[in-house]
């Protein structure tokens, strides 16, 4: 008897338990995997959440991590140009904020289906035959609906290749089922929010550390995120941005004075570091003499509006209680200026420009 065909499959892995179990389940089954995870410049890594056994990761990227638990190979592309036009004419909407949920599963499905048709083209043992998601009916409203799954399988071209091993039992039987190449009976019938049914079998497959098992990966989902990115279409007066403005939006205060211009002052030592690789591009403010935010000036600010931003910056800084704090702005890296600047209070700060 000729030895059988080893079966590989292709996952899109975002490095939270649902992804990891449906690795997991399939790999089981004798199925080797590989995982493809796409930048998109919304992703939220591994630091902001910490893993399960609270042990420090050495890894700081959740995909990269649950692939190394895993044992495969894991691809990562950047798609973030590509993804531009899901976030801003999403074809089905957004959800709860500006989570275009549906067309971004349908766009990732289709870019791992393209990577699976493109392996299977080349007509050798190598090629991925299937690809698997950690989708669960009616874990999500926006997107996770039988029907919903439907389209993004549909729409995505990845047609009956897509199989979802913790749902698949609530599901259409699909072809690597149909063909033998998984036994339907090993796969699963999660459904609905509930999240006991993933921890107990993460803990009958002897894992112990992942995500939390909870909460949205992209900050597309986080209302405060998507405030500020309103506001920077609002200034921009369009739907637009670069990969550089979406990256500032993650950190900091955003105060916005006026509609010409607004400030991202850092919250701590790790947001002013960031920020140091922006001073270049904006004109900014340090304050001298005190511990005090890195301060970017973003927009087109007039002279009196660079002093206001440096009072508001000197408000965060240790001198705030100061009658007079010394600070530096500098513009285009060539003009430099020092100056003694009143704090603002807070409460002369309206809330309206915090963005």
């Amino acid at each position: 008897m000729p030895n059988p065909i080893q079966r590989r499959a292709l996952a899109l892995l975002s490095g939270g338990l649902d992804s990891m179990l449906a690795v997991k389940i399939i790999q089981n089954q004798g199925v080797e995997v590989e995982a493809v995870n796409f930048f998109t410049g919304f992703c939220m890594n591994g630091q902001t959440r910490s893993p399960s056994d609270k042990k420090e990761r050495q890894n700081n990227h959740d995909a990269l991590w649950a692939a190394e638990q895993l044992g495969i190979k894991l691809h990562v592309i950047d798609i973030s140009e590509e993804y531009k036009q899901i976030v801003t004419k999403p074809r089905y909407g957004y959800g709860a904020n500006l989570n275009p949920c549906l067309d971004c599963k349908i766009f990732m499905a289709g870019q791992a289906s393209l990577m699976l048709n493109k392996s299977r083209s080349l007509m050798n043992e190598k090629g991925f035959d299937f690809l698997i998601t950690g989708e669960v009916v009616g874990q999500r409203q926006m997107s996770q609906g039988k029907k919903k799954l439907g389209i993004i399988a549909t729409d995505s071209g990845a047609d009956e290749r897509l199989v979802r091993p913790l749902c698949a039992q609530q599901l259409p039987e699909t072809l690597p089922e149909r063909e033998g190449w998984l036994d339907r009976s090993r796969l699963y019938n999660f459904h609905g929010r509930n999240r006991k049914p993933q921890l107990e079998l993460a803990k009958s497959l002897g894992m112990e550390a992942y995500s939390q098992p909870a909460g949205g990966c992209c900050f597309l989902t986080d209302k405060y995120y998507t405030n500020k990115l309103r506001d920077l279409w609002q200034a921009k007066g369009r739907k637009s941005y670069e990969l550089d403005d979406i990256m500032l939006l993650k950190l900091g205060r955003h105060i916005r004075p006026a509609s010409h211009f607004k400030l991202i002052i850092g919250r701590n030592e790790s947001d002013n570091n960031f920020l140091e690789g922006y001073r270049k591009q904006f004109p900014h403010i340090r304050i001298i003499g005190h511990q005090g935010p890195l301060t970017l000036v973003d927009g087109e600010p007039t002279q009196d509006d660079l002093l206001l931003a440096a009072s508001i910056a000197a408000r965060f800084s240790q001198g705030k209680q100061e009658a007079l704090v010394q600070v530096q702005i500098e513009q285009n890296n060539k003009t430099s200026q020092l100056v003694q600047i009143k704090p603002m209070p807070t409460d002369d700060i309206p809330k309206n420009w915090y963005v």
